[in-house]
């Protein structure tokens, strides 16, 4: 065999080649590539950043200007790894001016592993006034993957203000629309909570951790790159292109992550997701994507198994304000923004995009308005055609994508029963503590603060006015307010009015009555304040400023709380009125007899009052009361500490209190309290507040369903409304305008332990069936004219029928609620049982149906009849508004009437009564249905037949109508028909008169 000397030489000069690169990695961590950084200057050095700018040389202002925001983990260089294929150098060549924000190491930088999320979001926004500053035109700003999440967050904590656009790379908004490597929700969320409570608020992350949690993401394609280097390490002039880069994700790219800030990603981006929803904090003020208005261009990497396209694309719904465009591209979550693609797609369209949103320039051509994706999504989010096709060309590199591919299949379809078996886990310690209720069981709101304080102190507990209070803070609110009423005198017992509005001081005074173990009697703000006083036998009054006069009025000592401890009332020595913010806390002295929440179960807790027929009761509510209704809530509406409750409902309505306050506590929630109601705040604040869960009574969501608002109509966050009394006709218009909201309906009497709650989506205007741990309840046969219950042949009250109209009865138990009135031997010997004030049928599947309270039922001369069915049938016809049916004398009986206010345009005809009342039997419809301008409401947004009552029968016109019982027809009212009822001529008054427009203007035969 004969050899020459190039096959000898050839392997040998192989071997020495690579040895000598070797060495070289070996010792200078890379190859040498006499490649010299791209030049800028730092114009701004601050404990938080440094900010570069990139080609000094150029005028400031001359060009569009962009500031690059890295992510926490890697390096500012990202984005100039080289002159020629970075970032900066590409966007310096057409034409854009590159600045850098700088965040440096936080294990080199003092303070740096204290740093929290917060700081890189100001951080930013303050880089941006200072590129506004040098070049005195509105800044681009532009982030990749965590540092294009800061650039939202800054766009949103800003309100866009000095922006010219958002530009981002592979940068979830909605966190989890699509978790890495295929991660169940509940098991990421519940992972995440763990380590940001529990590890990375104690540590930090190095460098090297943060390089190889990098590369696990993918470590196929790690392995790859490895072995292709190794392969080609004797060609050096192969290497050296890319082996900046590689240097760059190898070793030098990387940064550490404090641990602060990481915590802080998780909780509030990962479990609790409010980059989508809203309600995320930056320096305790409360900050949402919706706010952002300026236009936004986000690329999504078809391949990207981080920044997954799903996640991605959630910024569309995330900020409803702004015009949002992407740039799809077939790379992964690195390629985006390094390497070839980056350099030939990425760089020139950014580039083109800013100088075509400042008028310099046509649009980029791959850049287009952002929609939300209908492609079937694969267990980790990229889409199944990305990853076959992307497949195709790597799969004879490597094999193990397939075996990963099935993984993620399987991680896919436990999904589902992973979410169940979450919401178990947070649903069942509720039931059991339900149910380990005993009447010796200390239990009140004042406890479930105070554990929720030493749960979680810095946990977010209220949300007020755009602020943010913590567990701590509240917590040491509430005992402030506790040392203030014992410096006046209040002891454990003593009943306490509260007549504020529904805000941050209105829940300090009620908890910390509930601490100090007094009774708070929540007073409703209107006429019948002075009879509530005497029913709750009432011996000081906690007002805010708002309520202090009308306070005064009742003659009780009043207690100021609220408004600020810098506000001046102007009260000087004014007999009977105390400020409490000028008391210091400091100096009072607390009594031995003192002991923080001494409430049990049995104990009388609060005192509430109701309205109807014209009375009003006092209803007393125990701890075991308040607490079976808080758990109750929290479970049938599964919140829990990812919710945001809005509060709407008054406190001093026993829905505010038992349902929208208790479920809020019961479920770790945070609470959102606006004061008073506004319709116009609350479209603002649903974003901003990240609102899950909206309460209300009655008809209390009316003005909502009627506000005008893209932002709110396609995209928000609330996923359910809870409270009680709404409508039929409302609950439809709430569904269909906040799709897919959900309505969940209670029914908590201030009688017993009742609580039903309506979770079916298939039967709006039910109260739903008793929530597991509450009072079983029973219907009793009731005649609701004589006021008596039915008995059967042994003297035991009948049980109704399927379908039959009685009276709703909750099983009592007189060691836990002693202040409930109780009957026994009602159903069969020995059994106790406690009357509620209202009506009910149940159906065949058990779901009740309320139909009247006992006090408001129409007692005709053919027989009762039921007042909510009417409004029930009417909903059927979509210009009606708002229904209150009474009754008014007839000789010795009363005559039904319905009176009903009208939506804008809307026509009434005497056929459209006809047919929506047909629904009901011939005895249950009105006689009398007439359109009034308005109908007036209780504080509680109930509507109320008071004035309307006193205003006697309609008068004869073409806006009422009578019913013939021969025609089983609705007619124009005449004065012929008022005389056959035995009804005087007459017409309403008291300022909500029948209304006189003509027909054609609403009102139609």
């Amino acid at each position: 065999m004969q050899l020459n000397q190039k096959t000898i030489l050839g392997p040998v000069n192989r071997v020495l080649a690579t040895a000598q690169n070797g060495l070289e990695v070996l010792r200078l961590g890379g190859l040498d590539t006499a490649v010299e950084p791209t030049p800028f200057e730092v114009l701004e050095r601050r404990p938080m950043y440094r900010l570069r700018r990139y080609f000094p040389e150029v005028e400031a202002g001359s060009r569009p200007a962009m500031l690059l925001v890295p992510p926490m983990m890697l390096d500012a260089n990202v984005y100039d790894v080289t002159r020629q294929a970075g970032a900066v150098g590409v966007l310096h060549d057409h034409g854009v001016d590159p600045w850098v924000i700088d965040f440096g190491s936080p294990d080199r930088e003092a303070g740096g592993l204290a740093r929290t999320l917060a700081d890189h979001v100001v951080a930013v926004s303050q880089a941006v006034d200072q590129v506004r500053a040098q070049t005195g035109r509105d800044v681009h700003l532009s982030g990749y993957s965590q540092g294009g999440m800061f650039a939202y967050q800054a766009g949103a904590y800003r309100q866009s203000a000095g922006l010219a656009s958002i530009v981002t790379f592979g940068s979830p908004a909605d966190t989890l629309a699509a978790l890495p490597l295929g991660l169940p929700e509940g098991l990421a969320t519940k992972g995440a909570e763990i380590l940001a409570d529990h590890v990375l608020n104690k540590v930090y992350l190095p460098a090297w951790a943060a390089r190889i949690g990098f590369q696990l993401m993918d470590p196929a394609k790690t392995a790859k790159s490895r072995i292709d280097f190794l392969r080609q390490l004797h060609d050096r002039e192969a290497l050296l292109p890319r082996e900046q880069q590689r240097r760059f994700l190898e070793a030098e790219g990387w940064v550490a992550w404090s641990g602060p800030a990481i915590a802080e990603l998780l909780k509030q981006f990962i479990v609790h997701n409010r980059m989508m929803t809203g309600g995320f904090v930056i320096e305790d003020r409360l900050v949402s994507l919706a706010e952002i208005s300026c236009p936004v261009l986000s690329f999504v990497g078809e391949v990207d198994d981080i920044g997954q396209p799903p996640a991605v694309r959630g910024i569309v719904r995330a900020a409803p304000r702004a015009d949002v465009y992407e740039m799809t591209l077939r790379a992964g979550h690195f390629g985006l923004v390094v390497g070839s693609t980056a350099a030939a797609q990425t760089w020139p369209a950014v580039a083109q995009w800013a100088l075509w949103r400042e008028g310099l320039g046509p649009a980029p051509d791959k850049v287009h308005p952002m929609e939300v994706s209908t492609e079937t999504a694969g267990p980790s989010g990229v889409s199944v055609s990305s990853r076959i096709t992307h497949g195709v060309t790597s799969i004879a590199d490597i094999g193990l994508g397939a075996a990963k591919g099935l993984v993620g299949i399987t991680l896919g379809v436990g999904r589902s029963s992973a979410a169940i078996a979450g919401e178990a886990v947070r649903t069942l310690p509720r039931l059991a503590r339900l149910g380990q209720i005993q009447p010796h069981t200390r239990v009140s709101l004042g406890q479930l603060l105070d554990e929720q304080a030493r749960r979680s102190p810095d946990g977010e507990c209220f949300l007020f006015e755009d602020r943010v209070h913590t567990n701590e803070a509240v917590k040491e609110r509430i005992d402030n307010v506790v040392r203030g009423l014992i410096s006046l005198g209040v002891r454990q017992g003593a009943h306490v009015g509260v007549l504020m509005d529904t805000r941050p001081s209105a829940l300090a005074a009620t908890a910390a009555l509930s601490r100090l173990g007094a009774v708070a009697v929540l007073l409703p703000p209107d006429q019948e304040l002075a009879t509530a006083v005497e029913l709750g036998e009432v011996c000081a009054i906690i007002a805010d400023p708002e309520h202090l006069e009308t306070a005064a009025r009742t003659g009780c000592q009043v207690y100021v709380l609220g408004g600020g401890d810098t506000r001046d009332l102007g009260l000087g020595d004014r007999p009977g009125v105390v400020d409490m913010e000028r008391i210091d806390p400091d100096s009072v002295r607390l009594p031995d007899w003192y002991s923080p929440n001494p409430g049990l179960a049995r104990d009388l807790a609060f005192v509430m009052f109701t309205r109807s027929g014209g009375r009003t009761e006092a209803k007393q509510i125990t701890n075991r009361r308040w607490a079976v209704s808080a758990f109750g809530t929290a479970t049938a509406a599964a919140l829990g500490r990812g919710d945001t409750v809005y509060c709407l409902t008054p406190l001093h309505h026993p829905s505010g209190l038992l349902t929208s306050l208790g479920g809020a506590v019961a479920g770790g929630s945070r609470i959102a309290l606006m004061g008073t109601f506004d319709p116009g705040r609350f479209r603002d604040e649903v974003h901003r507040y990240g609102v899950t869960v909206v309460s209300y009574t009655w008809n209390q969501l009316r003005e909502l369903v009627d506000l005008e608002d893209p932002a709110v109509d396609d995209h928000h966050p609330i996923r359910l409304f809870i409270g009680s009394g709404m409508p039929l006709g409302l609950w439809e218009r709430v569904l269909e305008r906040f799709a897919p909201a959900q309505v969940v309906e209670f029914y908590a009497s201030t009688e017993g332990s009742v609580v039903l709650a309506n979770l079916s989506t298939g039967k709006p205007g039910a109260k739903g069936r008793p929530l597991p741990g509450t009072a079983a309840v029973e219907l009793a046969a009731y005649d609701a004219v004589s006021g008596r219950f039915l008995e059967d042949e042994h003297g035991f009250i009948r049980q109704c029928e399927v379908g039959e109209v009685g009276r709703l009865m909750a099983r009592a138990r007189a060691d836990v609620d002693p202040s409930t009135a109780t009957m026994r031997g009602v159903f069969a010997q020995g059994d106790t049982w406690a009357p509620t004030a209202h009506l009910f049928r149940r159906d065949g599947d058990g779901d009740y149906w309320m139909v009247d309270n006992i006090h408001s039922v129409v007692r005709s001369a053919a027989g009762p009849v039921y007042t909510m069915p009417i409004a029930d049938a009417l909903a059927a016809l979509p210009g009606i508004d708002v229904v209150v049916s009474y009754g008014i004398a007839a000789g010795e009986h009363e005559c039904a009437v319905t009176a009903v206010t009208l939506r804008g345009g809307a026509e009434l005809t005497s056929a459209d009564l006809s047919e929506a009342l047909s629904a009901l039997a011939p005895d249950q419809r009105p006689a009398l249905v007439h359109v009034v301008d308005s109908i007036p409401t209780t504080t509680w947004y109930r509507p109320r037949s008071k004035e309307l009552r006193a205003g006697g029968a309609p008068a004869p016109g073409p806006a009422a109508w009578s019913y013939n019982p021969a025609g089983g027809k609705y007619q124009r009212l005449t004065k012929a028909s008022l005389q056959r009822m035995g009804l005087p001529v007459g017409a309403a008054r008291n300022g909500v008169a029948t209304s006189s427009r003509p027909a054609g203007t609403g009102i139609a035969e």
